[in-house]
């Protein structure tokens, strides 16, 4: 399948105004795709918007809030309204955490949890009748590389990553016949704002770049990555460095090593 296949196509990507997000934006406006673009800063999506020189007909500035997530189909239906289908939707708007368990109070907790799993879950949930009614469609979701496996600092953001697993794996299942796909996503660290933006215990930000992230592969070849795996009908890919990937295949093949090595990672 060549690149041209997205065009005409309707994509809709969450957490569209910044790192991956943006990055999906780019790509895909350059394959001639149709767009809706949504994050909580409607200022940020304009932004992306231009930089993509997207025209009035192309584009969708849909803003919203994960956490929020009580019901989206008025959302789905100004889409509709506008482009008549959805061929496309990438879950990937998401929160980060950096904060040892017990120090990590319970609402934040449950917002990590909402905006990266139940937020999620909404929203596919009010866009699986359009792709239905079309018998075709493309879900996407930006799990990670701890979606497979648990690392210090990380319970909530690794929990909610982990559900997705599950869920995207059933769901796939479920919706098979429906011609309907299921990518599932997995990046290791992507040179990206999330460390920035990721919650302490309390819910403030951290405020500051992981050395992991910095060093992490660009937002531009994780959204190549993405973008060949829709093209290739992928079940689950992993855009990371060598030494996230291995971790996925210790976890997997050597779970007692690999348990030692993660107690060695630094937890404050």
């Amino acid at each position: 399948m060549g690149m041209k296949n997205f065009n005409g196509k309707v994509v809709w990507i969450t957490g569209a105004s910044s790192g991956i997000g943006e990055a999906l934006a780019s790509q895909f406006s350059k394959l001639g795709a149709k767009l809706i673009l949504s994050s909580r800063r409607k200022e940020a999506l304009e932004n992306v918007a231009l930089k993509c020189e997207l025209s009035e007909e192309n584009k969708l500035i849909l803003p919203i809030d994960l956490s929020e997530y009580k019901d989206y189909q008025p959302t789905v239906n100004k889409v509709i309204e506008k482009f008549g289908k959805i061929d496309i939707l990438i879950n990937n708007g998401g929160i980060s955490q950096r904060s040892r368990f017990e120090e990590t109070d319970l609402h934040v907790f449950k917002k990590v949890v909402d905006v990266n799993f139940m937020g999620t879950v909404a929203l596919t949930k009010a866009v699986l009748p359009v792709m239905k009614k079309h018998k075709s469609g493309h879900i996407v979701a930006i799990s990670s590389v701890v979606g497979k496996f648990g690392t210090p600092l990380r319970t909530a953001y690794s929990a909610s990553k982990h559900a997705l697993q599950g869920f995207f794996d059933a769901l796939r299942a479920e919706v098979y016949a429906d011609g309907i796909k299921v990518t599932l996503v997995c990046p290791g660290y992507v040179k990206t704002n999330i460390s920035l933006n990721a919650v302490m215990g309390d819910g403030s930000k951290q405020g500051k770049m992981d050395a992991g992230q910095a060093s992490g592969i660009s937002p531009e070849d994780c959204a190549k990555s993405i973008i060949k795996a829709i093209q290739q009908n992928k079940r689950e890919i992993y855009p990371a460095g060598l030494k996230e990937l291995s971790g996925v295949y210790m976890k997997r093949f050597f779970p007692g090593i690999f348990s030692k090595m993660v107690r060695k990672i630094n937890v404050r």
